[in-house]
């Protein structure tokens, strides 16, 4: 037999061997590596079912759903009084409107009046956003014996009251900066700051639309009211 031959075969059978060994070895890695793959995806399916058992989260998650049962009990409640919207009042109704709610803008206007006209945009743009606050309105020739009662000598007048109480009011433009061109913002403001209004919750905001929007339609109501003017 040829030596060569010989040493040939024996090197080729020595390489096979290495190959197959190599063979098995990554063989057993890919096995080890679905065998950790699956361990941990069981892992993860009993942390969450964990999480699902945590009775403090279960806790978290009925109060959190008790609270908002309790808040659309409350919208609902001040809806059925009236609030949400701007609404325009006769003279019987106005200390039935006044006393039925915590807080009250009024708004006592005159029909041809171009500043009574700025205010009822700004207020009716504040309706929506301020749902713990009632906003209504009185025609003053149609209400002479409170117009006399509450000393009203200006228009357009918002009288603010609480629990049925007048606490503060503002006359014509003056708290405003006297000028027709002020903001539905800067209104909001100065009645934030006479406490007549509560600031709004981010969430309550997000429902009720952003403030640019409602901002924008404030602007096309001051179109029309110029038009009215013109």
């Amino acid at each position: 037999m040829d030596p060569n031959a010989v040493k040939s075969t024996l090197s080729n059978l020595a390489f096979g061997n290495v190959m197959a060994a190599a063979a098995r070895d990554y063989q057993k890695e890919v096995l080890a590596q679905q065998k950790a793959q699956t361990s941990t995806s069981m892992n993860q399916e009993v942390d969450f079912d964990d999480l699902m058992d945590d009775p403090e989260l279960e806790k978290l998650h009925a109060d959190r759903i008790a609270a908002l049962k309790k808040e659309a009990e409350k919208r609902e409640t001040l809806k059925k009084q009236g609030h949400g919207e701007y609404r325009e009042i006769s003279e019987g109704d106005f200390l039935g409107e006044v006393t039925g709610s915590d807080k009250v803008v009024c708004h006592f206007y005159h029909r041809e009046f171009y500043r009574c006209k700025i205010m009822d945009k700004h207020l009716k743009s504040l309706c929506l956003r301020h749902l713990d606050t009632k906003f209504i309105k009185l025609d003053a020739e149609n209400a002479p014996f409170f117009i006399a009662k509450l000393g009203i000598k200006t228009l357009p007048c918002v009288i603010l009251f609480r629990k049925g109480v007048a606490i503060d009011r503002l006359v014509g433009f003056q708290d405003l900066g006297g000028k027709d061109d002020f903001t539905t913002k800067t209104l909001e403001a100065l009645l934030l700051r006479k406490g007549i209004l509560s600031e709004v919750k981010r969430d309550e905001e997000d429902e009720h639309g952003d403030y640019h929007g409602n901002r924008r339609r404030a602007v096309r109501s001051s179109a029309e009211v110029n038009s009215d003017s013109d």
